[in-house]
């Protein structure tokens, strides 16, 4: 107490008021401790919840300019106070950006009170206005101020975002409980600790689930039951974890993905701590983190197909800022898999309880998390198998259901797919049992419908429902390719034989008229990758969906060398950022359908020369899957 009010005491303009308000304001103060290099503030992105005066260490802020330099750099000390201008003079937004040096203890000060006191001494009040004043006769700082470094350009975007790990973040320290804690002591345990989420812990490290503040109102207040039960009753699970050397992106879209608001950070198999889902937001300000969030608040159809028609916007800033064109797949993922569920739950609450236990998967390119601007609807159910007399009834619940999802996600802008490879088709709506007997018959029936049906629901993904009866059919997969299977493979390999790169006699690009234009697919010209890294992934059983992620298990397995895997990781991502960044401008500047098709005039010379290297690697793995999987060189 004595400390925090020393500091004050000394702390300007904290030293203009009376002391017996400077006591008040020590209960008022919240320490925060930050590790060597925090970004604690971006300019024009973080929001302040209110003020910090430095008790220890140092912050240094400055502008950042386009060109990611440092301008009008200042270094603060104890009894500095940062925040103020922001929160009264600039919509509450960080004027500078802010980074914390080693050994840094700050007192956090609430907005609301920060205001309390503004409105209260005037003196203190002007000492903000004041001092802003004064700076804005710099005419380097009002430029500065004035206009801000567009966020595009902003730091935030191209460091932080894609290239900070999680070991990087503070995190909030794990508050454990045994699994027979009454559930009133839990609450009064996170009440104490000032925690919205306390976990259940069997035996010192085996975690088995979670509570939450909303567990809390949800299951026990607004139900009524009884708070002396033991807490296992009331808990969620499963678990997510993440590893510390993960990246910030990849927590976050892992927290949308599984659907968690809390995610464990996991060290060398120790848990160091634990993150929420509002605090790594909180931190994105403007990222397209946030507009995911806004995904899931949406509450009409038109309100989701308003939310669809911005992607384009997205995918087009991502790409200026240099992002990889995977996260972006994934941040285009993430979006539609978010309106997916939206979709499915308003349906499940219009029709009530499903009469038996299902999974709803999505395939193709969804399924690999690979999707582009173009795209339709590739999806499927499997539901539990039941009684005879149940049958009938259950079949038509979930025909239904299918039928007004699709109509739905339709309506939003996922167009019904061609060739009828959606849970609308009554052939893709069907129980455990048949869906093994699918797959069964696919692998000994090679024709080429089946090859094509039993590459598409192998990128299969589980979406909603219940996990188990996905995770079931993945096993009966799993002992079905354990048996000899050269036809399956022969076959699958031809089918990833089927486009070859367009390259001509003379090693330039081939193309064909379209109208005006002379083109190449560059979808078909991609699509020999996925289809190659499928077959070796089926053959070596790994049954991730992703490109990128099988082309990883498959160098972990020693089956690609490393210089292999960066050949055709690196090919296939750039091949995707330049389709990406076409049907992005097609929808944006040219109001048009996006489509595959690129005019060669379009590339620069050395996207031109870049696309015929990459050509002339797809080809020599062509030649290497045709020797191996069906014994002939020359086709």
């Amino acid at each position: 107490m004595t400390d925090r009010f020393q500091v004050l005491k000394n702390a300007v303009p904290f030293n203009l008021l009376p002391d017996e308000v400077l006591m008040g304001v020590v209960d008022l103060l919240e320490e925060v401790k930050y590790t060597k290099d925090t970004t604690v503030y971006h300019q024009e992105v973080s929001k302040l919840r209110g003020v910090d005066i430095i008790a220890a260490g140092e912050y240094e802020s400055f502008f950042y300019d386009s060109a990611q330099n440092k301008r009008l750099l200042e270094h603060h000390r104890t009894g500095y106070c940062y925040g103020g201008i922001s929160v009264l003079l600039n919509r509450r937004k960080s004027l500078r950006t802010v980074i914390a040096k080693k050994g840094t203890v700050v007192y956090f000060l609430h907005r609301r009170d920060f205001r309390a006191l503004c409105q209260a001494y005037d003196a203190f009040f002007h000492f903000f206005t004041t001092d802003y004043g004064k700076r804005m006769l710099n005419d380097e700082f009002a430029h500065f101020a004035k206009r801000p470094a567009a966020f595009e350009e902003s730091y935030i975007a191209s460091e932080q975002l894609y290239s900070r790990k999680i070991e990087s973040l503070e995190y909030r320290e794990i508050v454990a409980c045994p699994p027979e804690t009454p559930v009133y002591q839990v609450a009064q345990m996170m009440a104490e600790h000032k925690v919205s989420c306390s976990f259940v812990e069997e035996e010192p490290g085996k975690i088995i689930g979670f509570v939450t503040d909303i567990t809390l109102r949800d299951n026990v207040v607004a139900k009524q039951a009884d708070a002396q039960q033991p807490v296992k009753s009331f808990m969620d699970n499963p678990i997510v974890t993440i590893n510390a050397q993960a990246y910030i992106y990849e927590a976050i879209l892992l927290m949308f993905q599984t659907n968690t608001r809390y995610l464990l950070v996991e060290q060398n198999g120790q848990f160091k701590g634990f993150l929420s889902r509002n605090r790594l937001l909180s931190e994105q300000a403007q990222s397209p983190f946030m507009f995911i969030q806004s995904v899931k608040l949406a509450l009409s159809l038109d309100e989701l197909k308003g939310k669809w028609q911005k992607v384009p916007e997205i995918v087009t800033q991502l790409l200026s800022r240099g992002v990889n064109a995977e996260i972006v797949n994934q941040v285009i993922t993430t979006v539609a898999d978010t309106i997916a569920l939206k979709v499915i739950q308003g349906v499940l609450d219009e029709m009530g309880t499903p009469p038996a236990k299902f999974v709803f998967m999505v395939l193709g390119s969804e399924g690999r998390k690979e999707q582009t601007l173009k795209t339709d609807q590739d999806n499927a159910i499997i539901y539990e198998d039941k009684a005879n007399e149940q049958r009938e009834l259950v079949r038509e619940y979930f025909l239904k259901f299918a039928d007004l999802i699709s109509e739905r996600l339709d309506k939003i802008g996922f167009s019904f797919c061609t060739g009828g490879l959606m849970a609308k088709n009554p052939k893709w709506t069907h129980s455990l049992s048949h869906w093994k007997r699918n797959y069964e018959s696919w692998m000994q029936e090679i024709v080429p419908e089946t090859v094509m049906n039993f590459s598409t629901f192998f990128d299969c993904r589980y979406l909603y429902g219940e996990k188990a009866i996905m995770d079931e059919l993945q096993s009966f997969l799993n002992q079905e390719l354990q048996k000899p299977m050269e036809q399956l493979y022969f076959h699958l390999a031809k089918n990833a034989l089927q486009y070859e790169p367009p390259l001509t006699f003379f090693r330039n690009i081939r193309t064909f008229t379209v109208g005006s234009q002379e083109v190449f697919n560059i979808k078909k010209a991609m699509t020999p990758i996925v289809d190659l890294v499928r077959v070796y992934a089926l053959q070596n059983r790994i049954f991730v969906t992703n490109t990128g992620e099988r082309l990883a298990a498959l160098k972990e397995k020693g089956i690609f060398t490393e210089k292999q895997y960066l050949e055709l990781i690196q090919s296939y991502y750039y091949l995707m950022s330049v389709r990406l960044k076409k049907q992005a401008n097609q929808i944006t500047r040219d109001k048009a359908e996006p489509e595959n098709y690129m005019d060669v005039r379009s590339l620069t010379k050395i996207e031109q020369v870049t696309i015929i290297e990459i050509f002339k690697i797809i080809k020599d793995f062509q030649a290497g899957i045709r020797l191996k999987f069906t014994n002939n060189l020359f086709g």
